[in-house]
Protein backbone atom coordinates (compact mmCIF):
# COMPACT_ATOMS: atom_id res chain seq x y z
CA UNK A 1 0.00 0.00 0.00
CA UNK A 2 1.01 3.60 -0.43
CA UNK A 3 0.18 6.44 1.87
CA UNK A 4 -1.25 9.58 0.32
CA UNK A 5 -0.13 12.36 2.59
CA UNK A 6 0.97 15.11 0.25
CA UNK A 7 4.29 16.76 -0.36
CA UNK A 8 7.43 16.42 1.71
CA UNK A 9 9.54 19.00 -0.09
CA UNK A 10 8.71 22.51 -1.19
CA UNK A 11 5.51 24.51 -1.29
CA UNK A 12 2.64 24.78 1.15
CA UNK A 13 0.51 21.68 1.51
CA UNK A 14 -3.19 21.77 2.33
CA UNK A 15 -4.11 19.11 4.83
CA UNK A 16 -7.30 17.17 5.30
CA UNK A 17 -8.87 20.04 7.22
CA UNK A 18 -8.16 22.49 4.38
CA UNK A 19 -5.63 24.56 6.32
CA UNK A 20 -2.20 25.39 4.96
CA UNK A 21 0.85 23.99 6.67
CA UNK A 22 4.59 24.06 6.16
CA UNK A 23 5.91 20.92 4.48
CA UNK A 24 8.32 18.52 6.17
CA UNK A 25 11.66 18.48 4.33
CA UNK A 26 13.99 15.51 4.41
CA UNK A 27 16.92 16.13 6.75
CA UNK A 28 17.85 16.68 10.38
CA UNK A 29 15.44 17.85 13.07
CA UNK A 30 16.01 18.41 16.79
CA UNK A 31 13.63 17.90 19.68
CA UNK A 32 14.60 21.19 21.27
CA UNK A 33 15.49 21.52 24.92
CA UNK A 34 13.23 23.57 27.18
CA UNK A 35 15.35 25.98 29.19
CA UNK A 36 14.49 27.11 32.71
CA UNK A 37 15.68 29.72 35.18
CA UNK A 38 18.23 28.02 37.40
CA UNK A 39 16.60 29.23 40.61
CA UNK A 40 12.87 29.49 39.94
CA UNK A 41 12.54 26.81 37.21
CA UNK A 42 10.36 29.26 35.26
CA UNK A 43 10.56 29.09 31.46
CA UNK A 44 13.57 30.95 30.07
CA UNK A 45 11.92 32.27 26.91
CA UNK A 46 14.89 34.33 25.62
CA UNK A 47 17.16 31.27 25.73
CA UNK A 48 14.49 29.08 24.14
CA UNK A 49 14.28 31.56 21.25
CA UNK A 50 18.05 31.89 20.91
CA UNK A 51 18.52 28.13 20.81
CA UNK A 52 15.87 27.60 18.14
CA UNK A 53 17.46 30.15 15.82
CA UNK A 54 20.96 28.76 16.38
CA UNK A 55 19.87 25.27 15.39
CA UNK A 56 18.24 26.37 12.16
CA UNK A 57 21.17 28.60 11.27
CA UNK A 58 23.37 25.51 11.69
CA UNK A 59 21.37 23.57 9.11
CA UNK A 60 18.42 21.88 10.79
CA UNK A 61 15.32 21.73 8.61
CA UNK A 62 12.71 21.52 11.37
CA UNK A 63 12.22 21.60 15.14
CA UNK A 64 10.18 19.63 17.64
CA UNK A 65 8.98 21.49 20.71
CA UNK A 66 7.92 19.64 23.85
CA UNK A 67 9.33 16.27 22.90
CA UNK A 68 11.01 13.97 25.39
CA UNK A 69 14.18 16.09 25.39
CA UNK A 70 11.97 19.15 25.86
CA UNK A 71 10.77 17.77 29.20
CA UNK A 72 7.15 17.74 28.09
CA UNK A 73 6.33 15.54 31.07
CA UNK A 74 7.42 18.39 33.36
CA UNK A 75 5.48 21.18 31.64
CA UNK A 76 1.92 22.37 31.87
CA UNK A 77 -0.25 22.70 28.77
CA UNK A 78 0.13 26.48 28.98
CA UNK A 79 3.92 26.14 29.06
CA UNK A 80 3.90 23.79 26.08
CA UNK A 81 1.97 26.36 24.10
CA UNK A 82 4.20 29.22 25.31
CA UNK A 83 7.36 27.38 24.20
CA UNK A 84 5.85 26.59 20.80
CA UNK A 85 4.66 30.17 20.33
CA UNK A 86 8.06 31.56 21.30
CA UNK A 87 9.82 29.17 18.91
CA UNK A 88 7.59 30.22 16.02
CA UNK A 89 8.11 33.89 16.84
CA UNK A 90 11.88 33.46 16.95
CA UNK A 91 12.09 31.59 13.67
CA UNK A 92 9.84 34.06 11.88
CA UNK A 93 11.76 37.05 13.23
CA UNK A 94 15.02 35.49 12.00
CA UNK A 95 13.60 34.94 8.51
CA UNK A 96 13.01 31.19 8.83
CA UNK A 97 9.31 31.39 8.12
CA UNK A 98 9.20 28.12 6.15
CA UNK A 99 10.79 25.96 8.87
CA UNK A 100 8.13 23.62 10.30
CA UNK A 101 7.47 23.11 13.99
CA UNK A 102 6.27 19.78 15.36
CA UNK A 103 4.83 19.81 18.87
CA UNK A 104 4.90 16.87 21.24
CA UNK A 105 1.14 16.78 21.69
CA UNK A 106 0.52 13.63 23.68
CA UNK A 107 -2.15 13.68 26.38
CA UNK A 108 -3.77 10.71 28.03
CA UNK A 109 -7.15 10.95 26.34
CA UNK A 110 -8.36 11.42 22.77
CA UNK A 111 -10.28 14.52 23.87
CA UNK A 112 -7.28 16.11 25.60
CA UNK A 113 -4.90 15.36 22.75
CA UNK A 114 -7.24 16.83 20.14
CA UNK A 115 -7.75 19.94 22.25
CA UNK A 116 -4.01 20.42 22.66
CA UNK A 117 -3.51 20.00 18.91
CA UNK A 118 -6.09 22.71 18.24
CA UNK A 119 -4.43 25.10 20.67
CA UNK A 120 -0.98 24.22 19.33
CA UNK A 121 -2.00 25.09 15.78
CA UNK A 122 -2.94 28.57 16.97
CA UNK A 123 0.43 28.81 18.74
CA UNK A 124 2.33 28.07 15.53
CA UNK A 125 2.74 24.31 15.37
CA UNK A 126 2.42 22.57 12.01
CA UNK A 127 2.37 18.90 13.11
CA UNK A 128 1.91 16.87 16.30
CA UNK A 129 4.21 14.07 17.47
CA UNK A 130 2.19 11.57 19.51
CA UNK A 131 3.09 8.65 21.73
CA UNK A 132 0.60 5.83 22.14
CA UNK A 133 -1.48 6.06 25.35
CA UNK A 134 0.09 4.01 28.12
CA UNK A 135 -1.22 4.93 31.58
CA UNK A 136 -3.74 2.07 31.57
CA UNK A 137 -1.12 -0.22 30.13
CA UNK A 138 -2.94 -3.52 30.49
CA UNK A 139 -5.92 -2.16 28.52
CA UNK A 140 -3.85 -0.76 25.68
CA UNK A 141 -3.90 -3.62 23.19
CA UNK A 142 -3.27 -3.05 19.49
CA UNK A 143 -6.88 -2.21 18.69
CA UNK A 144 -7.09 0.36 21.50
CA UNK A 145 -3.91 2.02 20.26
CA UNK A 146 -5.14 1.96 16.67
CA UNK A 147 -8.45 3.51 17.72
CA UNK A 148 -6.69 6.24 19.71
CA UNK A 149 -4.61 7.39 16.76
CA UNK A 150 -7.47 7.17 14.26
CA UNK A 151 -9.82 9.09 16.55
CA UNK A 152 -7.23 11.82 17.11
CA UNK A 153 -6.33 11.94 13.42
CA UNK A 154 -10.00 12.30 12.47
CA UNK A 155 -10.40 15.41 14.64
CA UNK A 156 -6.97 17.04 14.83
CA UNK A 157 -6.22 20.13 12.73
CA UNK A 158 -2.57 19.12 12.88
CA UNK A 159 -1.30 16.12 10.91
CA UNK A 160 0.14 13.44 13.17
CA UNK A 161 3.56 11.82 13.39
CA UNK A 162 3.51 8.58 15.37
CA UNK A 163 6.17 8.32 18.06
CA UNK A 164 7.42 4.79 18.67
CA UNK A 165 9.44 5.05 21.88
CA UNK A 166 8.85 1.98 24.05
CA UNK A 167 10.98 3.31 26.90
CA UNK A 168 8.58 6.19 27.49
CA UNK A 169 5.33 4.23 27.34
CA UNK A 170 5.70 1.20 29.59
CA UNK A 171 7.23 -0.89 26.82
CA UNK A 172 4.55 -0.41 24.15
CA UNK A 173 6.34 -1.09 20.86
CA UNK A 174 4.17 -0.57 17.79
CA UNK A 175 5.08 -3.11 15.12
CA UNK A 176 5.38 -2.44 11.40
CA UNK A 177 1.97 -3.95 10.61
CA UNK A 178 0.22 -1.51 12.94
CA UNK A 179 2.26 1.46 11.73
CA UNK A 180 1.54 0.64 8.09
CA UNK A 181 -2.16 0.25 8.84
CA UNK A 182 -2.24 3.63 10.57
CA UNK A 183 -0.31 5.25 7.70
CA UNK A 184 -3.36 4.76 5.49
CA UNK A 185 -5.07 7.58 7.37
CA UNK A 186 -4.63 10.81 5.38
CA UNK A 187 -3.93 12.85 8.54
CA UNK A 188 -1.11 10.55 9.73
CA UNK A 189 2.02 11.63 7.89
CA UNK A 190 5.01 9.96 9.53
CA UNK A 191 6.60 7.86 12.25
CA UNK A 192 9.55 8.53 14.53
CA UNK A 193 11.49 5.33 15.28
CA UNK A 194 13.17 5.97 18.63
CA UNK A 195 12.99 2.21 19.09
CA UNK A 196 16.10 2.10 16.89
CA UNK A 197 14.66 -0.78 14.85
CA UNK A 198 15.94 -0.13 11.33
CA UNK A 199 14.25 -3.26 9.99
CA UNK A 200 10.90 -1.88 11.11
CA UNK A 201 11.78 1.51 9.63
CA UNK A 202 12.63 -0.18 6.32
CA UNK A 203 9.33 -2.05 6.18
CA UNK A 204 7.28 1.05 6.94
CA UNK A 205 9.28 3.25 4.55
CA UNK A 206 8.85 0.77 1.72
CA UNK A 207 5.14 0.20 2.34
CA UNK A 208 4.38 3.94 2.50
CA UNK A 209 6.72 5.02 -0.31
CA UNK A 210 8.30 7.40 2.18
CA UNK A 211 10.14 10.53 1.13
CA UNK A 212 13.92 10.21 0.75
CA UNK A 213 16.53 12.80 -0.25
CA UNK A 214 15.86 13.80 -3.84
CA UNK A 215 12.55 11.91 -4.14
CA UNK A 216 9.28 12.98 -2.67
CA UNK A 217 7.48 9.65 -2.84
CA UNK A 218 4.12 9.80 -1.08
CA UNK A 219 5.39 12.40 1.35
CA UNK A 220 5.19 10.02 4.31
CA UNK A 221 8.12 10.65 6.67
CA UNK A 222 10.09 7.80 8.26
CA UNK A 223 12.27 9.42 10.94
CA UNK A 224 15.15 7.83 12.78
CA UNK A 225 14.95 8.77 16.45
CA UNK A 226 18.62 9.19 17.36
CA UNK A 227 21.58 10.62 15.52
CA UNK A 228 23.73 7.57 16.26
CA UNK A 229 21.98 5.70 13.45
CA UNK A 230 21.73 8.46 10.86
CA UNK A 231 23.52 6.51 8.12
CA UNK A 232 21.55 3.40 8.99
CA UNK A 233 18.30 5.37 8.66
CA UNK A 234 19.33 6.63 5.25
CA UNK A 235 20.34 3.15 4.13
CA UNK A 236 16.93 1.90 5.31
CA UNK A 237 15.00 4.36 3.17
CA UNK A 238 14.42 6.91 5.92
CA UNK A 239 13.32 10.49 5.43
CA UNK A 240 15.02 12.28 8.31
CA UNK A 241 16.33 12.19 11.85
CA UNK A 242 14.73 13.70 14.95
CA UNK A 243 17.61 13.49 17.39
CA UNK A 244 18.41 14.95 20.79
CA UNK A 245 22.09 15.05 19.85
CA UNK A 246 21.28 17.61 17.17
CA UNK A 247 20.83 20.13 19.99
CA UNK A 248 24.58 19.92 20.55
CA UNK A 249 26.04 18.75 17.23
CA UNK A 250 23.69 20.05 14.52
CA UNK A 251 26.37 20.72 11.90
CA UNK A 252 27.92 17.28 12.27
CA UNK A 253 24.51 15.62 12.05
CA UNK A 254 23.74 17.59 8.90
CA UNK A 255 27.18 16.80 7.48
CA UNK A 256 26.65 13.04 7.86
CA UNK A 257 23.27 13.34 6.17
CA UNK A 258 24.59 15.49 3.31
CA UNK A 259 27.60 13.26 2.65
CA UNK A 260 25.40 10.20 2.30
CA UNK A 261 22.84 12.01 0.16
CA UNK A 262 25.66 13.20 -2.12
CA UNK A 263 26.87 9.65 -2.64
CA UNK A 264 30.00 10.06 -0.50
CA UNK A 265 29.16 6.98 1.50
CA UNK A 266 32.58 6.13 2.94
CA UNK A 267 32.99 9.65 4.32
CA UNK A 268 29.49 9.53 5.77
CA UNK A 269 30.19 6.22 7.52
CA UNK A 270 33.49 7.49 8.93
CA UNK A 271 31.89 10.63 10.33
CA UNK A 272 28.91 8.63 11.60
CA UNK A 273 31.29 6.58 13.74
CA UNK A 274 32.56 9.73 15.44
CA UNK A 275 29.04 11.06 15.85
CA UNK A 276 27.80 7.80 17.39
CA UNK A 277 30.67 7.72 19.86
CA UNK A 278 29.98 11.29 20.98
CA UNK A 279 26.22 10.80 21.15
CA UNK A 280 26.63 7.96 23.62
CA UNK A 281 28.01 10.40 26.20
CA UNK A 282 24.82 12.45 25.82
CA UNK A 283 22.55 9.40 25.85
CA UNK A 284 24.05 8.10 29.10
CA UNK A 285 23.68 11.46 30.84
CA UNK A 286 20.20 12.14 29.39
CA UNK A 287 18.67 15.61 29.53
CA UNK A 288 20.98 16.98 32.21
CA UNK A 289 23.98 15.88 30.15
CA UNK A 290 22.70 17.42 26.94
CA UNK A 291 22.05 20.72 28.70
CA UNK A 292 25.51 20.56 30.27
CA UNK A 293 27.09 19.99 26.86
CA UNK A 294 25.27 23.03 25.49
CA UNK A 295 26.51 24.99 28.51
CA UNK A 296 30.09 23.81 28.02
CA UNK A 297 30.34 24.50 24.31
CA UNK A 298 27.84 27.33 23.71
CA UNK A 299 27.61 29.18 27.03
CA UNK A 300 23.98 28.49 27.92
CA UNK A 301 21.97 25.45 28.95
CA UNK A 302 21.24 25.27 32.63
CA UNK A 303 19.47 22.42 34.35
CA UNK A 304 16.44 20.18 33.98
CA UNK A 305 13.38 20.53 36.16
CA UNK A 306 13.18 18.41 39.28
CA UNK A 307 12.92 15.53 39.91
CA UNK A 308 15.64 15.12 37.27
CA UNK A 309 19.00 15.46 38.98
CA UNK A 310 21.67 17.97 38.16
CA UNK A 311 24.95 16.46 37.05
CA UNK A 312 27.76 15.98 39.48
CA UNK A 313 30.67 18.28 38.68
CA UNK A 314 32.93 15.41 37.64
CA UNK A 315 30.49 14.09 35.06
CA UNK A 316 30.37 17.44 33.30
CA UNK A 317 34.09 17.09 32.59
CA UNK A 318 33.63 13.55 31.31
CA UNK A 319 30.95 14.68 28.87
CA UNK A 320 33.03 17.60 27.68
CA UNK A 321 36.02 15.36 27.05
CA UNK A 322 33.89 12.72 25.33
CA UNK A 323 32.54 15.31 22.91
CA UNK A 324 35.79 17.15 22.30
CA UNK A 325 36.67 15.49 18.97
CA UNK A 326 33.24 15.87 17.40
CA UNK A 327 32.82 19.42 18.71
CA UNK A 328 36.07 20.42 17.05
CA UNK A 329 34.48 19.28 13.78
CA UNK A 330 31.23 21.05 14.72
CA UNK A 331 33.05 24.34 15.24
CA UNK A 332 35.36 23.93 12.24
CA UNK A 333 38.53 23.78 14.30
Amino acid sequence: MTASNGTANGGVHHGTNGSARRPLPCGIYAPTMTFFDAETEDLDIPTIKHHAVRLVKDGLVGLVTMGSNGEAAHCTREEKLAVTRATREALDAAGFTSVPIIIGGTEGSVRGTVELCRLAQAAGADYALLLPPSYFRTLMDEEAIHAYFVDVADASPLPLILYNYPGAVAGIDMDSDLLIRLAAHPNIVGTKFTCGNTGKLTRVAMATDAAVPGRQGSGYMAFGGMCDFTVQTLASGGSGIIAGGANVMPRVCVRVWDLWAAGRRDEAVALQAKLARADWFLTKAAIAGTKQAIQSFFGYGGYPRRPLKRLEKGRAGVIEEGLREVMAIEKGE
